[in-house]
C-alpha cells in the first residue's frame, strides 16, 4: 500500500500539520492515533520548507503558519509558542519569524532550536507587566526578581540559536520611571523586575546579529552555561534607564562576545559569580570579549558578585565612548571571591569616568572618598581577592581622575602589569592596599595633583615625564 501525506490544520487550529494515511483498510484513522503515532508536526514541516525532509536539523516552522499575526496589537504568544515547542518536540529545526511586530507575553524556548528573527521582525513585549509576573498582582510590590518571569527563557537545553537582523524589544519604558524613582530613594537599589533574555545550564549557546533592545531590567543573562557565543549584537538601552545591563555571564565557563554594539544603562559587560559552583574551583572562567564597541553604560565589569570566583578573562580590542567606568572590578567585603588572571589588551577609551576601577570597596568609597584609615580586617570566604591583573597597550581618557587600583588592607591586589599604558583626567591614578604592581612605558597626565598617588603599595618602575 502506499502512504499518502494529507496536509490540513490541527483541531484546535494551531497552524497547519499532517497526518498519514494509508490506502485501505486503514485509510482515514483517528486524529487521536496519528497524533500519538508522531506525525502531527509532518505538514509543519512540509509546508515550510523542502529543507524538513533531510532531517530535524532542517525544518522549519514558521510562526505564521501557527497562527501569528504580528501586527502589534493581537497578543501572538500562544502561536510562536506553538512554534518553539513543536520544533523542540520534533527533534530541533528552525523556528522562523517573518517581518512584523509580534507582541508577546513570556516564551520558552527548547533543545536543538534556531530562532530566526528575520529582519523587520520585533518581538515586542507586552506592555502589561502583570504579564510577567509568577503571581500576578501589583508589581511595585514584588520582593525580587525571581517573582518576573523574563520575555525570553530556557532552561537545561543544548545546541539553542537566536539569529537574524530582527530585534527583541522589552518595553522597558514601562518600568523604568519606578524603578528610577526606586533608586533615587535608596542609592544602589535595584527595584525588581524582569530580565528580557535568561538561559539556565544550557549549553551550546549561539546569539548572532539580532539586537536586544529596552529590557525592564538586564538584557541577557546566560547562568552556568557553558560554550556560550555572542557575535554581532546590539544591545541598546537610554543612558539613564536604571539596571539595563548588556550581557551578564553568571558562573558560566567558555563564552565568548565578540563583535558587538552595548549601549546601555549600566554595566555594558557584567561577569558575576554570586555563589560556589559545585564541583568547580571558579564559577566563571574562560571568557573572551573582543572586537566590541560600548557607547554609555557601567564598563567592562566583573561583580560585584564574586563569591564563586572569577578566572581567566581577557578583553581585547574594545572600543569605550563615555561610559561611566570603563575597565573595572568591583567588590566588597562579603561579596568577594578570587578575581585573577585578568587581561585588558589593545583597548581605547574615551570620555569615561574613570578609565580604571579596580576597587574591593564597592558601593562604601570612590577615588575621593578611599578610606586610608580603614582597619585591616579578618579573612573569610566572602573577601575579595583580586591577582594577577595585566593591562597593556591601553589608552584612556577619562573626565574626572584617571582611576584606582585598590585592594582592602587585610587582601591587597597582587602581581599588578602596566604596560605601554597612556592615562588622561582630571586628577591621578590612584594605587592603593598593592603588592606587586608593577609600571611600564606608562604616561598619565593630569591637571592638578600628581600623577600616581600610592597608599599602602609596593610598586616597580615610575610614570614617565610628560
Amino acid at each position: 500500500m502506499k502512504n499518502r501525506i494529507q496536509v490540513g490544520r490541527a483541531p484546535d487550529g494551531s497552524g497547519a500539520v499532517g497526518r498519514v494515511s494509508q490506502a485501505g483498510p486503514t485509510r482515514g484513522r483517528s486524529w487521536s492515533r496519528v497524533r500519538s503515532g508522531g506525525f502531527a508536526l509532518v505538514a509543519a514541516v512540509l509546508c515550510l520548507g523542502p529543507g524538513a525532509a533531510r532531517g530535524a536539523e532542517n525544518r522549519t516552522y514558521d510562526v505564521r503558519a501557527f497562527g501569528a499575526k504580528g501586527d502589534g496589537k493581537t497578543l501572538d504568544t500562544e502561536a510562536i509558542q506553538k512554534a518553539l515547542s513543536a520544533c523542540a518536540k520534533g527533534g530541533g529545526g528552525t523556528v522562523r519569524v517573518p517581518p512584523g511586530t509580534y507582541l508577546c507575553q513570556p516564551l520558552t524556548l527548547g533543545s536543538r532550536t534556531t530562532l530566526q528573527l528575520e529582519e523587520g521582525a520585533m518581538l515586542l513585549a507586552s506592555p502589561d507587566p502583570r504579564h510577567f509576573m509568577k503571581v500576578p498582582g501589583d508589581w511595585l510590590q514584588a520582593k525580587s526578581g525571581s517573582d518576573f518571569i523574563p520575555l525570553l527563557s530556557g532552561k537545561d537545553l543544548t545546541d539553542v540559536t537566536i539569529t537574524g537582523k530582527g530585534i527583541i524589544d522589552g518595553n522597558g519604558a514601562v518600568w523604568w520611571e519606578e524603578a528610577e524613582k526606586a533608586r533615587q530613594r535608596v542609592s544602589g537599589y535595584t527595584l525588581p523586575r524582569p530580565n528580557l533574555f535568561t538561559l539556565q545550564r544550557c549549553r551550546n549557546v549561539r546569539l548572532s546579529g539580532i539586537t536586544l533592545q529596552n529590557s525592564p531590567k538586564f538584557h541577557f543573562v546566560p547562568t552556568e552555561c557553558e560554550e556560550v557565543v555572542v557575535d554581532g549584537v546590539t544591545i541598546l538601552a537610554p543612558a539613564g534607564s536604571a539596571n539595563t545591563d548588556g550581557i551578564d555571564p553568571s558562573n558560566c565557563r567558555n563564552v565568548t562576545i565578540t563583535r558587538c554594539v552595548i549601549d546601555v544603562g549600566d554595566d555594558n559587560i557584567a561577569i558575576k559569580s554570586g555563589k560556589k559552583v559545585a564541583g568547580r574551583e571558579f564559577g566563571c572562567e574562560n571568557i573572551r570579549v573582543s572586537d566590541c564597541t560600548f557607547k554609555h553604560g557601567h564598563g567592562m565589569s566583573i561583580g560585584s558578585e564574586t563569591v564563586g570566583g572569577v578566572r581567566d578573562l581577557v578583553v581585547k580590542n574594545c572600543v569605550f565612548e563615555n561610559t561611566d567606568n570603563g575597565l573595572r572590578i568591583k567588590s566588597r567585603r562579603g561579596r568577594g571571591g578570587v578575581v585573577r588572571d585578568i587581561t585588558y589588551t589593545d583597548c581605547t577609551l574615551k570620555d569615561c569616568q574613570p578609565v580604571i576601577s579596580i576597587m574591593a570597596y564597592y558601593q562604601d568609597s570612590t577615588y575621593s572618598t578611599f578610606p586610608k584609615d580603614d582597619p585591616a580586617q579578618p579573612l573569610t570566604d566572602t573577601t575579595p581577592v583580586f591577582r594577577n591583573l595585566t593591562i597593556r597597550n591601553v589608552t584612556g581618557a577619562s573626565t574626572r581622575e584617571v582611576g584606582a587600583i585598590a585592594g582592602l588592607p587585610e587582601s591587597p591586589v597582587e602581581n599588578v602589569l602596566l604596560e605601554n599604558v597612556t592615562l588622561s583626567g582630571t586628577g591621578g591614578l590612584l594605587i592603593a592596599n598593592a603588592r606587586g604592581v608593577t609600571l611600564k612605558k606608562v604616561k598619565v597626565t593630569v591637571q592638578q595633583g600628581e600623577p600616581v598617588i600610592l597608599h599602602n603599595a609596593e610598586v616597580t618602575g615610575q610614570v614617565e615625564k610628560q
